[in-house]
């Protein structure tokens, strides 16, 4: 059995995905009530007095830490660490923790260097989770820039939001919720062992941010905001936009497809967009 803690956009796909799979999935909302159930997956307040870890043969945390650490471990740390039955321990984290590296490369083995309180967060919460490492196997994937249906630029793009900026050099990694989803699944299915592994979740095309806009727009049929310079699009931007647009690194990825036996759906943003416009369009045509 799959417990889930965290069932937002990218939780609510591992479950979907798992599900698909075979396999019986519980996961954990903050807002039970609030939450759009998913066939297959079996929804439970996350502080429920006897949450079913004793069950659990996997676990996946897709919960952020906050000011007083991870919040799973938190309320659950004992009883996760006295469960006979939790072979295998997946850990959602970010390519934040790399921080910048001016445009150069971070590999699966790149020593972290977060350069903002929320990477740091996150850096410490793996060390964490690798605590459990000697008792079952525990797999940390720290993921790029997340995005797909109902997440895109298209979403912008429609809302009139969109921003064309442009900072030459500049590039984001990317991967697809559909990809996570795949990646983590691929891992759940290979025999645990106890340690700890870190997989790179990012596209294979880190690209420029105006690229994605001029894409999504032409993938629309609408024209694409005008370009408009980083230093004058910076002086609107939020603090955390900011500290993003402070980070430049572009993601390998080789040694994490290699280990899961995969490849992505959608190796670049391009494959990406294309395909959200085609879940868009079936979504649509079901609907009919």
């Amino acid at each position: 059995m799959l417990l889930i803690f965290g069932f937002g956009y990218t939780g609510r796909a591992i479950g979907r995905a798992a599900h698909q799979a075979g396999m019986e999935v519980w996961a954990t909302t903050r807002v039970p009530d609030n939450v759009t159930p998913e066939a297959g997956v079996t929804l439970i307040p996350f502080d429920l007095a006897e949450l079913p870890i004793r069950d659990a043969s996997h676990i996946v945390i897709t919960a952020p830490p906050g000011d007083f650490g991870d919040p799973v471990l938190a309320c659950y740390a004992e009883q996760i660490s006295d469960s006979a039955e939790i072979a295998w321990v997946g850990y959602l984290s970010t390519t934040g923790v790399y921080g910048n590296r001016d445009g150069g490369w971070v590999y699966e083995d790149t020593r972290p260097l977060p350069q903002s309180l929320r990477a740091e967060r996150r850096v410490q919460a793996e060390a964490a989770w690798d605590r459990f490492s000697g008792q079952r196997a525990v797999d940390i994937f720290r993921l790029a820039g997340i995005y797909g249906p109902g997440r895109s630029m298209f979403d912008d793009l429609r809302a009139g939001v969109a921003r064309r900026v442009v900072k030459p050099g500049h590039l984001f990694g990317r991967i697809h919720r559909d990809d996570i989803a795949a990646g983590v699944l691929a891992a759940m299915r290979q025999k645990p062992k106890a340690g700890v592994r870190i997989f790179n979740f990012s596209d294979d095309a880190p690209a420029a941010s105006a690229e994605v806009v001029v894409e999504a727009a032409r993938l629309l049929g609408v024209a694409p905001p005008e370009p408009v310079a980083y230093e004058e699009a910076a002086k609107k931007m939020s603090p955390m936009a900011l500290s993003f647009w402070a980070e430049n690194r572009r993601v390998g990825n080789a040694k994490t497809k290699a280990a899961l036996g995969i490849n992505w759906q959608y190796p670049s943003y391009r494959e990406g967009l294309a395909g959200i416009l085609a879940e868009e369009a079936a979504q649509r045509n079901r609907q009919q």
